[in-house]
């Protein structure tokens, strides 16, 4: 029986690596359903916020011209809530596999506790489903903006889009399927890949999660009915062996990471 795929996204249904996700995991012979944002929902999490009318969450069904005959749906929801309603059957039999991305820019660190495309892995896992997330390591801190959390669309950065390597993104994610199917099902890979071909990229490595993002969020200026926010980059070293010195040695990072678990080495 085919394995039954959903890829969702939080950068959107129009997003170019949502796309080479899904054109991927096609190519491998998965039955794939895309449901994605209609709009970026960047930076929300495992949020559950949807957009009503008259009672009833927006779904449009979507034409992909570069996935003849996959049904794609464009949602007005948060990652998170397209992933639990896909896996109660909204947009067809619930699927087995999630994969969210491809992200525009590296979902690193702890900063990923705030991505979209992470908290819908998330969701898959805490609801028994396995799920990947996957990024590409597209942005700076001056290409992004705050109220995404450090992952969004700049302006310049949506000319270059025909230029990134999200093929290169697609193949390590897929890649990497036998060993998300091999662990526990409450664990999701998160991977982020440099943009790099595939004959540049130097391998895929084991990153452990670095003690900050890429960017970090810092309040610039607090008036009268108002605050101002920027990114800037960590003033940190980033530390040998984690997530953003492996994409800075210009290889893919995977991290085998688990949402909310109970602690019990804590004395109440």
């Amino acid at each position: 029986m085919t394995l039954r795929v959903l890829v969702t996204n939080d950068d959107g249904i129009a997003a170019p690596g949502l796309a080479e996700l899904a054109r991927a995991a096609v190519d491998r012979g998965l039955d794939v359903v895309v449901a994605a944002p209609r709009e970026e929902a960047s930076g929300s999490s495992a949020a559950m916020t949807a957009v009503e009318e008259d009672g009833q969450v927006v779904v449009h069904h979507q034409s992909l011209p570069e996935l003849p005959g996959v049904p794609a749906f464009a949602v007005g929801g948060s990652p998170g809530f397209i992933t639990l309603i896909a896996l109660h059957g909204a947009f067809g039999p619930a699927p087995g596999l999630v994969l969210a991305g491809i992200n525009r820019g590296a979902n690193a660190g702890r900063a990923v506790l705030h991505s979209g495309t992470v908290g819908a892995a998330f969701t898959a896992a805490a609801n028994g489903c396995r799920a990947l997330a996957v990024s590409l390591d597209v942005l700076s801190a001056a290409d992004a903006t705050a109220g995404s959390g450090g992952a969004a669309v700049a302006a310049a950065a949506l000319v270059r889009d025909a230029d990134r390597h999200w093929a290169t993104a697609a193949r390590v994610a897929l890649d990497l399927l036998p060993r998300l199917t091999a662990a526990p099902v409450e664990n999701v890979l998160n991977v982020n890949v440099p943009d790099l071909p595939p004959d540049r990229l130097r391998g895929v490595r084991r990153g452990s999660l670095s003690a900050f993002g890429q960017v970090q969020m810092t309040v610039a200026e607090a008036g009268h009915g108002f605050v101002r926010t920027s990114l800037e980059e960590p003033g940190q070293a980033v530390q040998p062996g984690s997530d953003l010195a492996l994409l800075a040695e210009g290889y893919a990072s995977v991290t085998a990471i688990r949402a909310v678990t109970e602690v019990t080495d804590v004395d109440l």
